[in-house]
């Protein structure tokens, strides 16, 4: 089975101070979510193919800011290699890929998007929604590389951790390539306190990654 990952002192911060995170998922979510570890490989495969089919709509939704399309191309096949990843993990365990289901936390994000405006606007908050994902994710992948009873997945759900807190570092990088960093510090604060209010009431379903 493996030997249990060995973290940093840093990456055993709260992630409330390394992601900004205004609101830290209970580690019990990692009991609940084990009960049922065929359901959130599932879950979390379709969200790996979402990652990658939100980061091709923001090639060609914005194919002319040069750094964008730099930037965010290699991830759409990062991305599909995690899918990859945790379809091979799915088949070794013998779980098959189910229907997803709607993703309500990102489609709750998405409302908190503003309608209308600048082109300029748009590609802003979509961005910021990129990099908050991203940043719930890997706080939910270092609980379970923490405290998940099976070995294997701990390092296997690490290996995510740590690319996760890679893609939320370069979504954010690029909103502040293109408008000013307080600016968007002020538009990230805003998406943060909206999410940790929304989630006091949502808690996701099991086998949810969200």
């Amino acid at each position: 089975m493996g030997k249990p990952i060995e973290y940093t002192e840093e990456e055993l911060l709260d992630p409330v101070k390394i992601l900004g995170l205004k609101m830290s998922t209970d580690p019990r979510w990692v009991n609940i979510q084990e009960k049922n570890i065929d359901f959130i490989l599932n879950d979390h495969a379709f969200c790996e193919q979402k990652a990658a089919s939100a980061c091709i709509s923001l090639v060609i939704r914005f194919w002319d800011r040069e750094e964008l399309v730099e930037k965010v191309t290699p991830v759409v096949a990062e991305e599909w290699a995690h899918f990859q990843a945790v379809l091979a993990e799915m088949k070794k365990r013998g779980i098959p890929l189910k229907q997803p289901k709607n993703d309500q936390y990102v489609q709750k994000l998405l409302k908190f998007c503003r309608n209308g405006g600048t082109v300029e606007i748009k590609m802003f908050d979509a961005l910021l929604v990129s990099a908050l994902i991203e940043a719930r994710s890997c706080e939910r992948f270092r609980l379970l590389s923490l405290y998940c009873s099976d070995l294997e997945l701990r390092k296997f759900y690490y290996d995510f951790m740590v690319s996760e807190a890679a893609h939320y570092t370069m979504f954010i990088k690029l909103a502040e390539t293109y408008f000013p960093k307080d600016v968007v510090r002020a538009r990230w604060n805003e998406f943060l306190a909206y999410e940790a209010e929304f989630l006091k009431k949502y808690t996701g379903e099991e086998g949810r990654m969200h």
